[in-house]
C-alpha cells in the first residue's frame, strides 16, 4: 500500500484567507445595515454551513491498495478500480484553464468536487490541494478524476504496476 498526501500552497491558503475575509466583510455590513433583522442571521449560518460542507469536502490523500486507487477526504472517498482505469497520463496545468467549478469549491481549502470542462464539454472530478502537478485518470465509463500529487511520476509508475495500461503520451 502507498500514499500520497496532500500538500497545500501558498496560493490556495491566500484564496481561502480572502474567503474567510469576504464572508465577514459581508456579515460587518448586514450588521450594521440591517439592524435587528433575521438576514444576518440566516447569512450567518449559510456560511457556517458551506464552510463545513467544504471542509468535510477536503482531499487528504490519495491511496494505492491492491484493490485500486482511493482518494481521500475527511467525509468523502473515491475508489477506483484498476480494472476499471482506461488510461493515466500526466497533465499540465493549461490543459486545465477551461475547467469551471459548478458543484466545487475553487480555490477554498483547495480544489475539489465536479466541474464542467468547457473545451470537452463533460463533467469531471477534480481533487486537488493546489492547482498544479495533475494527473489524469480515465475509467472505462470515460469519466475523467484529475488529481494534483507532488510526486505524480511515481503515483502514474505505481498505477501502472498494477494494472497493464501503457501511458499516454504528453501532447
Amino acid at each position: 500500500m502507498f500514499e500520497f498526501r496532500y500538500t497545500t500552497d501558498n496560493k490556495t491558503l491566500y484564496r481561502t484567507a480572502i474567503h474567510f475575509f469576504v464572508f465577514v466583510a459581508i456579515a460587518t455590513a448586514l450588521f450594521i445595515l440591517v439592524d435587528g433583522s433575521y438576514i444576518l442571521a440566516w447569512f450567518i449560518s449559510i456560511v457556517i454551513a458551506v464552510i463545513a460542507l467544504m471542509a468535510l469536502s477536503i482531499p487528504r490523500s490519495v491511496v494505492l491498495d491492491e484493490q485500486g486507487v482511493d482518494i481521500c477526504c475527511i467525509s468523502d472517498y473515491t475508489h477506483i478500480p484498476y480494472n476499471e482505469i482506461a488510461a493515466i497520463r500526466s497533465v499540465e496545468t493549461k490543459e486545465l484553464k477551461f475547467m469551471v467549478p459548478i458543484f466545487a469549491a475553487s480555490g477554498f481549502f483547495g480544489y475539489y468536487g465536479n466541474f464542467l470542462d468547457i473545451k470537452a464539454m463533460d463533467f469531471v472530478k477534480i481533487y486537488a490541494a493546489k492547482w498544479d502537478n495533475f494527473i489524469e485518470i480515465t475509467d472505462i465509463y470515460e469519466d475523467k478524476y484529475y488529481i494534483s500529487c507532488d510526486n505524480r511520476e511515481e503515483l502514474i509508475e505505481r498505477v501502472l504496476d498494477y494494472v497493464s495500461l501503457k501511458p499516454e503520451n504528453d501532447e
